[in-house]
């Protein structure tokens, strides 16, 4: 995601900083660290066997208002001998989460040369409070330094103008230079993998091994719930389905929260089969048809689908492996890639999928079990118009009507709608673009939201989990007006109400909220307005989590 427009490459490359420059290191960087065999240039059929001279050096990593995910603040010079990649990210993008896996990759090839340290370069305000960035290191289970560049002040010392962007530095401090985007592994592999053969046989690297004092070290996520990230509420055969995210797991109690069922042992995996073998991966979205349940299995980039009454699972769609390119075609559902699918909404035989890493809307035909674009061009942006070429921002959230669709537009902070028959176009009912947020009731323009990620209809009604602000706002679709929902608690439940909560679902009276940073299911009663705590019955963390340190 652009902060800045930026060139379309994603060649590793310095770029010129705001503080210090980089200009005559550029066409040595260019041309001899990362190209892709990383020859040099008098030789080119032999890799070069030092690194140019005259490189500039990193700039400090100063100005972070937080160390995280470390028990001090780091120093560039304190990592002397280690080759040091740096990550700026921000935890809302979905480029930078797809970015994490990669660096997991790295971390374990190179476990004691290589020094990753996450710079948090917020977007929204949400994302400026340390607290929330911790709790976003241990959703997603992030084992390097992190440090809160709330000010953008080390953003600005590297030059940088797009999330992610990942800085390399070799291990005598010397800036390399930087790649955008996402999906830059193997760039990133061979790059480091050749710095470390150069300082090992210059005798400028330091193997001895790095252990910083993680949170997950002190947070295990041993409650019932683990970040969940969505929820899903049956009043007609009074069950809930909550997707336990972090735990990578289902659980199915009934609507008091007496365990019925769980699905997934609590380890991350792509493992179909009885439920108590089977594994998931950051599930989010469900949907429900009769006794099948269908799971967005996020990070697994799959579509699954939860037998109820056999208890078993299976896959319906997606290969298992992301697929970045294709946004035009459909295909097969198990021969077509996903992309972070990140809610479901069925009607009919059709089931509507939030493709938040392709920036669309999909469909899946359960009877021809085919998957097609439905709605998006895949350019992250807010544009209404005819649903091939209406252009959405990383949808997070899907409900409907019977008649439209709407979407949780994340990215925009919008409410978007569009037809289910495909015949009309998208519009916006709330949003006004990607640098667009606050927390500010009205009508039309006038309302802004804060990446919301969840959006349920009940009775005329869309109820949004305006999930940066920590509230539920509640939008007439027609009128297009927004006010937050005037609930409240008592006692102990009073204060904070709502903590960055991922999805809702009502039944009934009631609305179920997955209180994502809280680690639980909040119940709204929509006559009294008076929020509890859902008490789980039956219901503990995995074993995994629970001998984890």
């Amino acid at each position: 995601m652009s902060r800045d427009p930026l060139p379309s490459s994603q060649a590793l490359v310095p770029q010129p900083s705001r503080r210090w420059a980089l200009v005559l290191a550029l066409p040595l960087v260019t041309g001899l660290i990362f190209s892709v065999a990383f020859k040099g240039p008098g030789n080119p059929g032999q890799a070069a066997d030092s690194i140019p001279q005259n490189l500039p050096p990193a700039p400090e990593l100063d100005g972070g208002v937080a160390w995280l995910n470390t028990d001090q603040p780091i120093h560039l010079k304190d990592l002397r001998g280690k080759v040091v990649l740096l990550d700026f990210w921000t935890y809302c993008c979905i480029n930078c989460l797809h970015t994490l896996p990669d660096l997991a990759k790295l971390e374990e090839k190179y476990p004691n040369q290589l020094v990753i340290i996450g710079v948090h370069s917020g977007k929204f305000d949400e994302e400026h409070n340390s607290d929330n960035i911790r709790k976003a290191i241990l959703r997603y289970q992030i084992s390097h330094p992190v440090v809160n560049d709330a000010q953008m002040k080390i953003w600005d010392a590297y030059g940088v103008s797009s999330w992610p962007t990942l800085c390399l530095i070799d291990p005598e401090g010397h800036y390399l230079g930087q790649a955008h985007g996402e999906g830059n592994f193997d760039l990133l592999d061979r790059a480091i993998g050749r710095v470390i053969d150069i300082a090992r046989k210059n005798g400028t690297l330091n193997e001895k091994p790095i252990r910083f004092d993680l949170a997950r070290y002190h947070e295990r996520g041993d409650g019932a719930l683990y970040f969940p990230g969505k929820v899903l509420a049956d009043a007609a055969s009074g069950r809930l389905f909550i997707a336990d995210s972090t735990h990578h797991r289902i659980v199915i109690t009934d609507l008091e929260g007496k365990k019925i069922a769980i699905a997934g042992t609590g380890l991350p995996g792509a493992v179909n089969g009885p439920f108590p073998k089977a594994q998931f991966n950051d599930p989010q979205g469900l949907a429900l048809d009769g006794d099948t349940l269908y799971v967005a299995d996020r990070r697994n980039h799959l579509i699954r689908a939860l037998d109820l009454k056999a208890q078993t699972v299976r896959t319906v769609a997606g290969t298992g492996e992301q697929e970045r390119e294709n946004r035009d075609q459909g295909g097969p559902a198990l021969k077509t890639g996903l992309n972070s699918p990140w809610d479901l909404c069925l009607h009919g035989r059709t089931l509507y999928i939030a493709m938040a890493g392709h920036h669309q809307v999909w469909t899946l035909n359960l009877a021809g079990d085919m998957l097609a674009p439905f709605a998006g061009n895949g350019v992250e942006n807010i544009v209404d118009g005819p649903l091939s070429s209406a252009s959405f921002a990383q949808p997070s959230g899907l409900t409907t009507d019977g008649t439209n669709l709407y979407v949780a537009d994340s990215e925009v902070s919008g409410i978007r709608s569009l037809p289910l028959n495909g015949q009309g176009e998208v519009k916006t009912i709330v949003g006004m673009g990607l640098f667009k947020f606050g927390d500010v009731d009205g009508v039309g323009d006038q309302v802004r939201l804060q990446h919301p990620l969840g959006v349920a209809f009940q009775a005329g009604k869309l109820y949004v989990a305006d999930t940066y602000n920590s509230k539920i706002k509640v939008i007439d679709p027609d009128k297009r007006s927004c006010t937050a929902l005037a609930a409240s608690a008592s006692g102990a439940q009073a204060q904070p109400l709502f903590r960055e909560p991922g999805g809702l679902s009502a039944a009934g009276d009631h609305l179920y909220v997955a209180d994502t940073n809280a680690h639980r299911i909040r119940v709204v009663d929509l006559k009294t307005l008076k929020v509890v705590t859902l008490p789980l019955e039956g219901v503990s963390a995995p074993a995994s989590f629970v001998k984890s340190k």
